[in-house]
């Protein structure tokens, strides 16, 4: 078998190069950004977020937390901005101590363009001091991504509110969800402890309750989100759609969790108090959706022999279809898909093994990236026959490769691989050139 070239694009045996599943490419494809996390602290113990060129390996620090400790506070998770140099990830709090650590709620989002790196941009304003701002967080955002048009972050979200309830009334509430920021307005906080500012309008769009209705459309956790299209997607009355699609976790008739696929319609205006309540909180519920915020289900899975949905959702460029992984009818794990305005599950993917996960489309929409049996795989859609729609790109390796990213062009994959020293390991990047 005819096996893409693989290159080896980061070396420094030092420390991890990690991709984590993000948009690492630069506008231009000629960088990719990543985060230094270590395998026992993870994002806590990364000081730094850099960048590579694939074609020098020339590297530049983007930022750095000078100090930083395994405890925190950290930063990761970083993401490129699709339209200008310009990068968002996860900073945590400055006040990280050995006893108050880095969290999932003692977290937020900076933007660093790369023609002023000296000035970081808080994009989400924190306060966790009751009456609480709206249009401010009360913990940590996680997973940024930018839209299409680079006007918009869209993240996973934990609530130190809501932790510290659950703390003192041993019931759960602390309960992941999604939000979004915008850019255009700024949100000011009075900066006292971890209180401060951000340059961006935030809001919950996901609404989440600790006790699902079992057999309803209610969710106890939001996660694996992202953008639906590069510019929304087509409703069925014809106008175009700003969205996340995620998955929700729901209570079937039996009161068991089930993982489904969701989609959150996302209003322009995010200001506005919606039916559920503030956008801000109270000290005893969480923010709650904007006006016109509006959560759909789209996989009942709970209904058949094979129940559940996982991975990150993804939408083709054109915001048409949606892939994520389900179980066939063997029970193995396999690619399907779903028309944003609802429908049938298709199976795209027949592996005999699970699919690993890594699905990734081309900018065409022609077809997905995706790993497998420790492999980088394509599969074709649209092709009856399936020795024509699956192409299996990588030779098998021992470690799995990880964090697939498709360049914007679609001309090249990137991916990480632990590689192996004489006395330690480290992740590192390489890239695949794709055939036309």
């Amino acid at each position: 078998m005819n096996y893409s070239e693989e290159r080896q694009v980061t070396n420094d045996s030092d420390y991890n190069h990690d991709l984590d599943n993000n948009d690492n490419f630069s506008p231009d494809d000629q960088w990719l950004v990543y985060d230094t996390r270590t395998d026992l602290g993870g994002i806590a113990a990364s000081s730094k977020v850099e960048k590579v060129n694939i074609t020098t390996g020339e590297k530049k620090v983007l930022y750095r937390i000078d100090g930083n400790e395994d405890f925190g506070p950290g930063v990761g998770a970083v993401s490129f901005s699709p339209v200008e140099n310009e990068i968002v990830f996860i900073h945590g709090l400055g006040n990280s101590s050995e006893s108050n650590p880095y969290q999932q709620w003692r977290r937020s989002g900076v933007i660093v363009n790369e023609s002023n790196l000296d000035k970081p941009i808080f994009m989400d304003a924190r306060d966790i001091d009751a009456p609480y701002t709206k249009g401010a967080l009360r913990g940590g955002s996680h997973r940024h991504e930018f839209s299409g048009d680079g006007n918009w972050v869209g993240f996973t979200y934990n609530d130190a509110i809501m932790q510290a309830l659950e703390v003192s009334t041993g019931e759960k509430h602390n309960l992941r969800t999604i939000g979004v920021s915008k850019r255009g307005q700024a949100v000011s906080v009075t900066q006292s402890g971890e209180n401060f500012s951000g340059k961006w309008f935030s809001a919950l769009v996901v609404r989440v309750v600790p006790q699902p209705i079992p057999g309803s459309d209610e969710i106890s956790h939001a996660a694996g989100d992202s953008w639906v299209g590069k510019n929304g997607y087509l409703k069925a009355d014809g106008k175009l759609q700003l969205a996340r699609a995620f998955i929700g976790t729901t209570k079937n008739k039996d009161g068991e969790n089930v993982d489904e696929v969701f989609i959150v319609d996302i209003p322009e205006d995010i200001s506005k108090n919606g039916a559920f309540g503030p956008l801000e909180g109270t000290e005893t519920s969480l923010p709650m959706p904007p006006k016109g915020a509006t959560q759909r289900r789209l996989t009942f899975t709970a209904n058949t022999s094979q129940s559940g949905c996982e991975g990150i959702v993804r939408a083709s460029y054109d915001g048409s279809t949606l892939a994520f992984l389900a179980k066939d009818e063997n029970g193995i794990k396999q690619i399907f898909t779903i028309n944003p305005n609802g429908g049938e599950m298709t199976q795209v993917t027949f592996q005999d093994t699970d699919v690993e996960g890594s699905v990734r489309w081309h900018p065409n929409g022609k077809g997905l990236f995706y790993i497998c049996e420790k492999s980088i795989f394509f599969c074709q859609l649209g092709s009856s026959r399936i020795d024509k729609k699956l192409t299996q790109i990588s030779k098998p390796t021992d470690d799995s490769p990880t964090n697939l990213v498709v360049s914007h062009s679609g001309k090249l994959l990137a991916f990480n691989r632990i590689v192996k020293y004489k006395e330690k390991a480290a992740k590192q990047i390489f890239v695949i050139k794709l055939e036309d």
